[in-house]
């Protein structure tokens, strides 16, 4: 851990994970084995954070958020936590702890989430899902969806392997990296033989 980390005691930290320059780590997140914390990134209180998980340099992971095994946050993405964001009230009185429910953004196993993408709480980002540079996700990403634009879309498949699945007919779709085959059934994809 670097010395310019600030990392509340009452963080968990799992064995293995590294937190660099100027990153924070609040006030009881739970942070998995192996992970990687960039320069100056942000993880909110109670933010819970499996295993393997990279988040590069300067993005921000707000609580509730909860991110599962393998998840790739890129730099400068920002994982939000606020439906109805405002600074003050309608009568003009700083709001503070307890004027809000925060909400929280879910990305599940092996899913990336691109450079300076924003992920606009409450969102689900599914399995293996690849959001792309710069995309706002609004909506839900199914699992091996490939979303880009703002607001994020969903533009084809991903495989795993993070390419790009190509169409092999009939609702079949082949990953040209590793072979893995895939089915689409009504708008969802699932890994063929699961």
């Amino acid at each position: 851990m670097s010395a310019s980390a600030d990392v509340a005691e009452t963080a968990a930290l799992g064995a293995g994970s590294r937190v660099w320059d100027l990153a924070q780590v609040r006030e009881n997140a739970e942070i998995g084995r192996r992970c990687v914390l960039g320069r100056g990134a942000c993880v909110d209180a109670g933010v819970r954070i499996g295993d393997n998980v990279k988040i590069q340099n300067y993005a921000l992971v707000y609580s509730p958020a909860v991110l599962a095994d393998g998840v790739f946050v890129g730099p400068s993405a920002v994982l939000t936590n606020d439906t109805y964001p405002r600074a003050v009230g309608v009568d003009g009185a700083p709001l503070g702890p307890g004027n809000w429910v925060p909400v929280g953004v879910v990305v599940g196993e092996g899913a990336s989430l691109g450079a300076r993408s924003v992920c606009v709480a409450p969102v689900v980002v599914g399995r293996w899902a690849l959001v792309g540079a710069g995309a706002v996700v609004v909506d839900d990403v199914p699992d091996f969806g490939l979303v880009v634009g703002n607001p994020a879309r969903r533009i084809g498949w991903v495989g795993p392997a993070g390419v790009r699945l190509e169409s092999a007919g009939s609702g079949r779709w082949l990953c040209p990296r590793t072979g893995a085959r895939f089915v689409e059934i009504d708008g969802i994809l699932r890994e063929e033989g699961r």
